[in-house]
């Protein structure tokens, strides 16, 4: 019998929970059920197991990070649009380090709803990239040159891994308006 006012929801919220605060690795069954006052065979209830608990933070992380694109770009085109996307995408991975880093993991499994929020995020970027006039595939390659260089410069941040004492944000900054400078001056040739 399940345990009154336990379901998914809780399951997950409180994987969610522990991810952000801990690390994705500290999500596990035995972790989960302790938080919620439960023996770990009775999260099997409500969720089918730790890769299920991992893919629903995923899920979660994909669509809420595709929800903070979309927010941020919406009225915005060009350089402002980028800015603004490149912002939510940074303060997205440090305020939800546990969602994010499933989120990123996430998107290599073949699970249709994983791959359609995943699609969801890549469409937010597709959409502004196409105020620089890009289209179809010339499109996929800036999206891809933007999420590399915005996801790796806030995995080498969570990691620690910039230890000049020099202020971050005008470096992320910076970043940004390189990506925005290339963009603009994209040859006519390779635009839609």
């Amino acid at each position: 019998m399940a345990r009154r006012g336990l379901d998914a929801e809780r399951v997950v919220a409180e994987a969610v929970r522990i991810a952000d605060a801990d690390g994705l690795e500290a999500v596990t069954l035995a972790r989960v059920a302790a938080a919620l006052g439960v023996r770990t065979p009775s999260l099997y209830n409500h969720v089918g197991g730790h890769e299920a608990l991992l893919r629903a933070v995923a899920l979660q992380g994909l669509r809420e990070l595709g929800d903070a694109l979309r927010r941020a770009a919406v009225g915005r085109a060009r350089g402002d649009a980028l800015v603004a996307v490149a912002d939510a995408y940074r303060a997205y991975a440090r305020t939800h380090p546990g969602r994010f880093a499933a989120a990123v993991a996430g998107r290599s499994i073949r699970d249709p709803a994983l791959q359609d929020a995943g699609a969801d995020v890549v469409a937010v970027m597709v959409a502004f990239v196409g105020g620089w006039g890009l289209a179809d595939d010339d499109a996929i390659h800036a999206v891809r040159a933007i999420r590399s260089a915005l996801h790796g410069f806030v995995e080498i941040e969570a990691d620690g891994g910039f230890d000049i004492d020099l202020d971050l944000d005008v470096s992320f900054a910076r970043l940004v308006q390189t990506l925005a400078a290339g963009l603009d001056a994209a040859p006519a040739a390779t635009r839609g």
